[in-house]
């Protein structure tokens, strides 16, 4: 059985106890072998211990949303498709014009609602 390295900033499936439900999480630190020792869940923010013979799985989001387009708003709970980034889920809105989007690398403060002049 292969065992796969990971790094801080990855993107995993976990079940939280405070959410009740099993979402994507975010590799908060790793040993030196790269074996992940705790997790934080980007709705709630609690950070989590990771159990070594937990089932890990890179988390794809169930759908591909539509292309991002910083004009556009957003809430949380969305999907969207970054040009650079890939597929993503809005996990909160946090100021009138920014957004936390988490990618498959990691999480991203993007801009929305961005008015052109």
């Amino acid at each position: 059985m292969d065992e796969q390295i990971h790094r801080s900033g990855e993107r995993v499936e976990k079940f939280c106890a405070v959410c009740g439900e099993e979402r994507g999480h975010i590799v908060a630190s790793v040993t030196k072998s790269g074996r992940i020792t705790s997790v934080s869940c980007p709705k709630c923010g609690t950070r989590s211990r990771f159990k070594a013979g937990a089932e890990v799985t890179a988390r794809a989001p169930a759908r591909t949303g539509a292309p991002y387009d910083s004009t556009r708003t957003y809430r949380a709970g969305q999907s969207l498709t970054h040009p650079v980034f890939g597929v993503g889920e809005v996990m909160a809105v946090i100021e009138p014009q920014k957004i936390d989007v988490l990618f498959p690398d990691r999480m991203r403060r993007l801009v929305h609602t961005r008015t052109l002049k």
